[in-house]
C-alpha cells in the first residue's frame, strides 16, 4: 500500500547529515561546492513537495551556505563543530560512477540529544562518512518513524589520507531497523559481494531491509514486498553526478507518499535522469519532470 503521511507529523523527512565543503574534480577541472544528503536530498525533497528538515552539523564559518537550504523552504537545525565535513571527489571512468574520495574535513558524530522532538514520516539518515551516526542513533530513529537510511555513511571509512568503502559490521543488526536502503553498485557490492544489482538488492531486503534503492551508471533498481523492479536513466548529458543517489532516494520517497514501489522507482528514474544533466540539486521544472516520466517504462525483473 502506498505511504501517507500520519496525522501527527510536522516533516515528511527529517534529513540528518552533515553539510559538506566537496571538491569535485572531473577531468582535472576542480570545483569547490556544498554537498551532502542535507544538501541534493533535502534540496530535491522541498521542490517535489515534502515538508522537509535537516539536522546538521558544520563550522560556524560556513553556516552561510545554509540560506540555500532556507531558500527552498528547508527547516534547518544546525549544531556548530570545530570542523564541517567535506570530501575530494576524483571521478576517474566517463560514466562517473567510480571516484576516488579524500576526506578534506570531520563534522564529528550526531548525538541523540541534536535531534528535534519535532515528529517526522521518514527520518532519512545521510552522514558523509562512517563515524557521524551509530546504530544506537538509528535505533532511536527507528522507534520515533520510517528510517530510510545511505548506506555511504556506514561503509565510507577515513584511513590514512583516504576513504575506502568497508563492509558495515553491524549490518544484520541496522539493516532490520531500516524501511528504505540506500546504495549504490559498488556500495552493494561491498555489504553482500554480489556485483549483480538483483542480486545484491535480494540479498539486502532479506537481510532485514524492508525496501531497496540502488543506483547504478543505466538506472535503479528497487526490491520491495517481494519484487524487484527497474526504469533507466536517460540523461542526455552527464554534467550532475555527483548529488545522484541522494536525488533518487529524495525522489523515491516523495513518490512513495502517493504511490507504490513500481511507480516510485520509474519517478525516481526521471527525476534522477534530469538532475544528472545539471550541476547542484535539483532544478528540473515539475512540468519537465512528468513529461520524462510518462516517455519511460519499469520493467520487474
Amino acid at each position: 500500500m502506498p505511504e501517507q503521511p500520519t496525522n501527527n507529523a510536522q516533516f515528511d523527512a527529517m534529513v540528518i547529515g552533515d553539510l559538506a565543503v566537496d571538491e569535485l574534480v572531473v577531468h582535472g577541472h576542480t570545483t569547490v561546492a556544498t554537498g551532502g544528503s542535507v544538501y541534493y536530498g533535502a534540496i530535491a525533497m522541498a521542490r517535489l513537495g515534502m515538508r522537509t528538515a535537516v539536522v546538521t552539523r558544520l563550522a560556524p564559518r560556513d553556516f552561510a551556505r545554509l540560506d540555500e537550504l532556507r531558500r527552498a523552504g528547508i527547516t534547518v537545525y544546525a549544531h556548530p563543530s570545530e570542523q564541517s565535513s567535506g570530501i575530494r571527489n576524483v571521478y576517474f571512468t566517463d560514466d562517473q560512477d567510480r571516484r576516488i574520495c579524500t576526506p578534506l574535513g570531520f563534522a564529528g558524530p550526531f548525538s541523540p540529544e541534536e535531534i528535534p522532538p519535532e515528529p517526522a514520516l521518514y527520518y532519512v539518515v545521510g552522514p558523509l562518512m562512517a563515524g557521524l551516526v551509530d546504530l544506537e542513533l538509528v535505533r532511536l530513529l527507528a522507534r520515533r518513524g520510517r528510517v530510510a537510511l545511505d548506506a555511504q555513511g556506514f561503509l565510507r571509512t577515513r584511513e590514512g589520507d583516504g576513504l575506502v568503502l568497508r563492509d558495515w559490521p553491524e549490518k544484520l543488526s541496522g539493516l532490520p531497523l531500516v524501511d528504505v536502503l540506500k546504495v549504490d553498485q559498488a556500495e552493494a557490492e561491498t555489504l553482500t559481494g554480489l556485483t549483480d544489482a538483483k542480486a545484491a538488492a535480494t540479498t539486502l531486503a532479506a537481510w532485514g531491509a524492508r525496501e531497496v534503492v540502488l543506483t547504478h551508471a543505466s538506472g535503479v533498481t528497487v526490491c520491495a514486498g517481494g519484487h524487484c523492479y527497474w526504469a533507466p536513466f536517460v540523461q542526455k548529458r552527464l554534467n550532475g553526478r555527483t548529488g545522484r543517489g541522494d536525488t533518487c532516494l529524495a525522489s523515491y520517497l516523495a513518490r512513495r507518499l502517493s504511490a507504490g514501489p513500481a511507480d516510485a522507482c520509474r519517478f525516481a528514474a526521471a527525476v534522477t535522469s534530469l538532475k544528472l544533466e545539471t550541476p547542484g540539486p535539483l532544478a528540473a521544472s515539475r512540468e519537465a519532470i512528468e513529461a520524462l516520466y510518462r516517455q519511460l517504462d519499469v520493467r520487474e525483473l
